[in-house]
């Protein structure tokens, strides 16, 4: 489902990264919820694509899907 996603122990400590890279996929989501542009964040790390950034917010996506039970106040 998320090829470029990558889980490794001896990488960054099983961290999710992209493409088995040391770069972390909270990295590159904290940068666009900062601001930073594809281009930006391209112009930082190279060895990236816009297939890496695009599948990093695809898969923080999914983690936010959950089901939420809201409390209900107690008297």
């Amino acid at each position: 489902m998320f090829e470029r996603i990558t889980f490794d122990q001896k990488i960054m400590g099983g961290r999710a990264c992209l493409r088995g890279m040391r770069i972390p996929v909270s990295v590159i989501v904290g940068q666009i919820a900062h601001g930073a542009s594809f281009e930006e964040i391209l112009e930082g790390y190279p060895d990236l694509d816009r297939e890496d950034i695009q599948q990093s917010l695809e898969y923080a996506a999914w983690l936010t899907k959950e089901e939420v039970h809201p409390i209900e106040a107690q008297n």
